[in-house]
């Protein structure tokens, strides 16, 4: 996969939380033998009326975020079901980066994002980010206002970087574990190859009758 370390873009808001992965590319599109062609389809009941056409209801459908690639939405983004083929979708339809905030209910931890759909994010070279509602908020804001509002991600410095008259910077936090597949580049096959040497080795001396 690609290598990620740096990304400029246009930012893109969903104002929703608790976006399942049937939201983010319907049970219908599940039975491609393929891993393309999910794009078009990402957020399909919402991006499409029932004639086909673009819904422009649906927030990302409006003019200003033509050509966007990262996406602030709310917590807990990505939960439901463990199909991988909504970061497909995502990706697929121009998405480098999805920014979330984790939030506190009744005391409890609500993350930004689903745990299965981190995880596939990281092996599919997407990267997301968590960060507090009040800089999420700030961001929301901030598009409000400044149309076609970009931002620089840097992976590498573990900053969020608006590109506005301030420049405001939010910090987040990363597994090195998952900065260091991204930054490499490296897909879970990738992953496993760097252990190759062991494999070969495990393979011709195991006894497999033991």
């Amino acid at each position: 996969m690609k290598a990620f370390k740096k990304h400029t873009g246009i930012i893109a808001t969903l104002n929703r939380s608790n976006v399942d992965t049937d939201a983010i590319i319907p049970k219908q599109f599940l039975k491609s033998i393929s891993r393309t062609g999910y794009g078009p389809n990402a957020f399909f009941d919402w991006r499409y009326k029932s004639d086909g056409n673009q819904d422009p209801d649906f927030e990302l459908n409006h003019p200003r975020f033509e050509g966007r690639s990262i996406l602030v939405t709310r917590n807990n983004f990505g939960c439901g079901s463990s199909r991988e083929h909504a970061v497909w979708a995502l990706a697929q339809d121009g998405y480098e980066v999805i920014i979330a905030p984790w939030k506190e209910i009744n005391g409890e931890r609500v993350n930004a994002f689903a745990d299965i759909f981190r995880t596939n994010a990281t092996k599919n070279g997407v990267l997301v980010v968590e960060l507090s509602e009040a800089e999420v908020d700030h961001i929301f804001e901030h598009l409000e206002a400044n149309e076609g509002l970009q931002a620089t991600v840097d992976l590498i410095e573990q900053q969020v970087e608006l590109d506005d008259a301030s420049k405001t910077i939010f910090r987040f936090s990363i597994e090195p574990g998952d900065k260091e597949q991204l930054i490499s580049g490296l897909d879970d096959i990738d992953l496993t190859l760097k252990f190759e040497s062991d494999i070969t080795r495990f393979e011709e001396t195991h006894n497999p009758f033991l």
